[in-house]
């Protein structure tokens, strides 16, 4: 076996709004469309209110009377409706009876439907990008959102900046058959392992990085680099290019850069157990603890794990 692929689309992968770019730079439709349209409130720490498994979306116009500097529009939901995003208190949602709950994206995404998915992982990413991007890298001016937030600009000389991304490569390397190595950061607890994974150089392709990537972690020689999969990880601006890849196991291991406390090669029923266990969450005393199903690396993990 030297190939497989992801059996699912990756949790924060997932399409269930129209993006709507075209809409991005009708100040018309968005002024005309404001009044039937929704709100997603995002607080100071990435949190949102959820109810049901869905995020919870109020009026539009009950925040402001239309689209303002803060506001970033984030799509078309399947009747027509606009929503948009800003960073501002969480409030109660208008139906008193609601359960609610308070989370941030890593811990509601695996409850979350398509619609909500996309739409808080795109207002997370929009709103921590503009956070930090006030001030021009060029001559430190003010900079001011245009494009309904999806860009910046600088009125002194035009120069326009847009939402900064930092790919970054995660793979799992298996030996073709029946044992895949997993490794553990230094700053993770005992018993937490997960995939290799680092970001992508100027210069450079992700095959590249796999290759570089893998070297310099565990010491490794990898070939039959393929892709898998993506995702976005706004935490705070990344992209996760999954991939798997071949490697010798009479290697031995090399921690060259001081980022891997541990590594080790695993069979399939080894992670078939632990995946049985849950995830880092879990209170068990497996030997090995997996990511939980927010990240990319659960559903490489589980894609190679349920092969024959």
């Amino acid at each position: 076996m030297t190939d497989f692929a992801l059996r699912n689309v990756p949790l924060l992968s997932r399409v269930g709004a129209d993006r709507a770019d075209l809409l991005r730079t009708d100040v018309d439709a968005a002024v005309a469309a404001w009044p039937e349209a929704l709100l997603l409130r995002v607080d100071r720490r990435n949190q949102v209110l959820i109810s049901g498994g869905r995020v919870v979306l109020s009026s539009a116009a009950k925040y402001a009377d239309g689209p303002d500097e803060n506001s970033v529009f984030l799509g078309r939901l399947e009747d027509g409706r606009h929503v948009w995003g800003v960073r501002a208190a969480l409030e109660a949602p208008e139906d008193p009876t609601a359960e609610t709950e308070v989370l941030d994206l890593r811990r509601a995404g695996e409850v979350f439907d398509d619609v909500s998915a996309q739409l808080v992982s795109t207002a997370t990413a929009l709103l921590n990008w503009h956070d930090h991007a006030r001030f021009s890298p060029g001559d430190g001016s003010p900079t001011k959102a245009i494009k309904s937030g999806w860009a910046r600009i600088n009125p002194g000389n035009g120069q326009e900046e847009y939402p900064r991304i930092d790919p970054a490569v995660i793979c799992l390397v298996h030996d073709g058959h029946d044992r895949a190595v997993l490794a553990r950061q230094t700053v993770w607890p005992e018993r937490l392992f997960s995939l290799l994974a680092g970001f992508v150089e100027a210069g450079e392709s992700f095959e590249a990085c796999v290759v570089r990537e893998i070297a310099e972690e565990v010491g490794l020689a990898v070939s039959d680099v393929r892709y898998l999969g993506s995702q976005p990880w706004p935490f705070p601006r990344s992209l996760m290019v999954g991939f798997h890849a071949v490697a010798d196991p009479e290697q031995p291991f090399s921690f060259n850069d001081g980022e891997i406390a541990e590594a080790a090669w695993f069979t399939r029923a080894e992670v078939r157990e632990a995946l049985e266990h849950g995830d880092w969450s879990s209170d068990s005393p497996s030997r090995l603890l997996l990511p939980g199903s927010i990240s990319i690396a659960r559903e490489i993990i589980e894609s190679w794990a349920a092969l024959d």
